[in-house]
């Protein structure tokens, strides 16, 4: 009999196991799955790479942020064809849904 209860307690906890498991991996719209969060920062490496790589854009004066296959980038650009540039290579990143543009010029003070 004790073996019996012994074995029943093991697979309930198993059970209980994976099912924390299972819903601490899933996403809510607030929180990203541990796969969205792999996925979201490979795209922000990319787009920060992509900067990096264009002479039209300077990378260290944007930053991008990825939640969801959704990229925002903030930041301050010297004009507007590099504002526009930054999100034109940030579309063409595998994997990215929306490109929020929140850079803004920098004024002549």
């Amino acid at each position: 009999m004790q073996c019996k209860q012994l074995v029943t307690v093991t697979a309930l906890s198993a059970a209980l196991g994976c099912t924390l498991l299972a819903t601490a991996c899933t996403s809510t719209p607030t929180r990203e799955s541990t796969g969205e969060v792999i996925d979201d920062a490979w795209i922000t490496t990319r787009v920060k790479a992509a900067f990096v790589e264009d002479k039209a854009v300077s990378a260290l004066n944007i930053a991008v942020e990825t939640f969801k296959g959704t990229v925002q980038l903030s930041g301050f650009a010297n004009s507007n064809d590099e504002r526009m540039r930054a999100a034109e290579l940030a579309r063409n990143i595998k994997g990215v849904k929306v490109v929020r543009n929140d850079i803004r010029l920098k004024t002549a003070g």
